[in-house]
């Protein structure tokens, strides 16, 4: 880890929240996370929901039934569900361990520096790693003894070598940890929100956890720490953390998942106060209307906030990235058809999106597990980023949002709008069905512009409809991009 003589930032409140946002993430935009583990051999989950609807309409049995296959391990511990019935018929009940040794395996074909220029040419301008998901599976040679389960790790570092393909791609590279949930020190089965609330380690584990982060650290340098749920120390040892990883890796972020234990955390662990939090949340969702993800509570510290499958409405003062994967799981699901995949095109938008709103997005890839393979409709979606962001990745990278964000044509298409340096970009989603293009209650007072592929565009300002007649017509594509030098 690189040495700093004089530590920059103290372990206070004051202190981490007076340093600015690394300006290479704000310019970033576009990330690979990914999730592999021993999870992705046995690679099942129902497809039916996405997260949010699961919760809503199976709340009883909820995280033992969500789409996401990186949860098999707890899904298998409870009877009566699908992912129950497969493994008893399927794998004969075996223990969760025994896909460990397949995993391994697999890692013989493993190659990073593929998995690398994949992401470097889909746009990507770093990756984030799981390095332990909840099933506690460490995808590095950790010298942190379980004291739950022995050798519990791949002798193989994935960490260190996927470190060095990515950056010697020119990408950044983060780690994500479970620090708020590891099957391994409590192998409870977990069926609502209220049990996996509850269900964070305490005691050995908060030593157990922090040491493995800072061994992650200390080895790998990663721009991110990406932790996940929780986190199960104090808040004192948490901003000691921080402090140690800022003061070491200069330009390094962290996310918005570390809500630290207290005296909230010690309630859940009694089931009466377990099922009280399960009946105010389940009432909650029957009479909610809404649709989307999660949207994690915001924290004392952190440098982004991370909204899962959903994003924001409006622009957002605080740095975030929204995180999803291409279908409802991020870990590879068996299951999965084309159906369940996100269109390419929706994917793109969510990228368009978020940069509009000031955010990032960070796009899951869930490779197989016996061969490290990533699968062809992730693999095609990934090429479809590049291919856009070759050409239009001026208005992306870089840029910043707009005094607004969005609005629409005369003839309905979605516009986003983006502000690179002196250049207002106006992003058109979908393509326009004729050379002029009517956009709805927005004034822009600029000069006339041109397309990202040079052709002229002529800016007619009438009254609070902004009128811009393209020289030619546009090719058909996701999104169409023209920019234009504002005049203030």
């Amino acid at each position: 880890m690189t040495k700093v003589n004089t530590p920059t930032i103290a372990p206070t409140l004051k202190s981490l929240n007076a340093r600015p946002l690394p300006q290479w993430f704000d310019d970033a935009k576009f990330g690979i996370f990914i999730h592999w583990g021993m999870f992705a051999i046995p690679a099942y989950a129902e497809t039916n929901n996405n997260i949010y609807e699961t919760f809503r309409n199976e709340y009883d049995t909820a995280v033992a039934r969500t789409p996401y296959s990186e949860w098999y391990a707890n899904a298998i511990k409870v009877p009566g569900t699908p992912a129950f019935e497969h493994h008893q018929k399927v794998h004969k009940g075996a223990p969760y361990s025994s896909f460990k040794q397949p995993f391994v395996d697999g890692l013989e074909q493993w190659d990073p520096a593929d998995w690398a220029a994949k992401f470097k040419q889909s746009g990507a301008q770093y990756v984030v790693l799981v390095t332990k998901h909840h099933d506690g599976f460490c995808l590095w040679p950790s010298d942190v003894k379980n004291p739950h389960a022995d050798d519990w790790f791949t002798q193989r570092d994935i960490v260190g070598e996927l470190a060095g393909a990515v950056r010697a791609q020119g990408m950044r590279f983060g780690i994500y940890y479970s620090g708020g949930i590891d099957w391994t020190f409590n192998p409870e089965p977990l069926k609502t929100f209220g049990d996996f609330m509850g269900s964070m380690p305490h005691g050995e584990y908060e030593k157990y956890a922090t040491a493995q982060v800072r061994e992650l650290m200390e080895r790998y340098e990663p721009s991110i720490l990406w932790n996940d749920i929780s986190w199960p120390t104090n808040q004192g040892s948490l901003f000691k953390l921080f402090a140690d990883f800022y003061n070491a890796v200069p330009d390094g972020v962290v996310n918005d998942r570390w809500v630290h234990a207290s005296w909230y955390m010690k309630l859940l662990r009694r089931k009466p106060v377990r099922r009280l939090v399960d009946w105010m949340i389940k009432r909650s969702l029957k009479n909610s209307e809404k649709e989307g993800g999660i949207i994690p509570p915001v924290i004392p510290h952190s440098d982004f906030r991370t909204p899962e499958y959903t994003s924001f409405d409006k622009i957002q003062k605080k740095k975030w990235e929204a995180t999803r994967g291409m279908s409802h799981s991020f870990g590879f699901n068996q299951n999965d058809t084309l159906d369940d995949y996100e269109t390419p095109e929706k994917l793109l938008l969510g990228l368009i999106d978020a940069v509009s709103k000031n955010g990032n997005l960070l796009l899951n890839v869930g490779p197989r597990g016996v061969d490290g393979s990533i699968p062809e409709p992730q693999l095609y979606r990934l090429a479809f980023f590049g291919d856009w962001l070759s050409t239009n990745g001026e208005a992306i990278y870089g840029a910043q949002p707009w005094h607004k964000a969005e609005a629409k044509t005369v003839c309905g298409l979605e516009v986003r709008f983006t502000v690179k340096g002196d250049y207002l970009n106006v992003i058109v989603i979908g393509t326009p069905a004729s050379e002029e293009i009517q956009l709805l209650d927005t004034v822009i007072d600029a000069v006339n512009g041109e397309t990202l592929g040079g052709a002229p565009v002529v800016l007619d300002q009438q009254e609070k409809t902004c009128c811009l007649r393209v020289a030619k017509s546009f090719a058909e594509g996701p999104a169409h991009t023209m920019k234009f030098k504002l005049n203030s």
